[in-house]
């Protein structure tokens, strides 16, 4: 190759990659789209805290991250009529199909913060049904499959059944065939709060802690699993 070959193609290639640049560019500022679910049926108060803190410790990851918070508590979700399709009659429209659903399908986020109150060292009524009726999600295609969730719990002792209600989330989910991630120490399986301090829960450092971290790493995988 000669100096006049060497030049004409080192010219013609720098052309062809900043031809191509700017889809490059377009295609790696894709927004990456992060819901926390807080399932207790007390509005605002520590479990919805809780998710907020996580969601806003995912979002200093990265500018793509972008986040939602869904506040079911006060909505009006029932539980799976056994077999019936949420046309039927046996199971009638609710908060769910008109307020959480469309948030959840469209588009379906790219990972998941789901939180729930320890009642009884079990999660959440609400959080029971909105579990179940999130079964929609699996057909005819597994919607949420390979996106990244995390959970966290909140007790009213410091070991008030938070993990087993992690257990319990994280064992649903596994049937939409997820990627459960936990957090970093020290929760790794997930993130665990004490409601210790009259319903300000960000008094419980070690626990916010713990809700922030597993955001941290939700926003990773998240990250991660969008550029493949």
């Amino acid at each position: 190759m000669n100096r006049r070959t060497f030049l004409t193609t080192g010219v013609a290639a720098t052309a062809a990659f900043a031809s191509i640049s700017p889809a490059t560019s377009k295609e790696t500022d894709k927004e990456v789209r992060i819901v926390g679910v807080s399932c207790s049926p007390r509005e605002g108060k520590t479990t919805a805290t809780a998710v907020k803190a996580a969601l806003d410790a995912a979002k200093t990851v990265d500018p793509r991250i972008k986040t939602q918070l869904l506040d079911l508590g006060g909505l009006d979700i029932s539980g799976w009529v056994g077999g019936a399709k949420p046309t039927d009659a046996e199971m009638p429209e609710d908060d769910f199909d008109l307020m959480v659903l469309p948030k959840l399908k469209d588009p379906v986020p790219d990972g998941l913060i789901i939180g729930s109150p320890s009642y009884f060292r079990t999660m959440s009524a609400l959080c029971k049904a909105f579990l179940e009726r999130i079964a929609v999600l699996r057909s005819p295609k597994l919607l949420l499959a390979d996106k990244p969730v995390g959970v966290l719990a909140v007790g009213a002792y410091r070991n008030g059944g938070q993990e087993l209600v992690i257990e319990q989330i994280q064992t649903a989910m596994l049937c939409h065939e997820v990627m459960i991630v936990g957090g970093k120490p020290k929760a790794h399986q997930g993130a665990t709060l004490w409601n210790n301090y009259n319903d300000d829960i960000t008094k419980d450092e070690f626990g916010m802690d713990s809700a922030r971290k597993l955001g941290i790493r939700i926003a990773e995988a998240a990250l991660r699993l969008a550029q493949k």
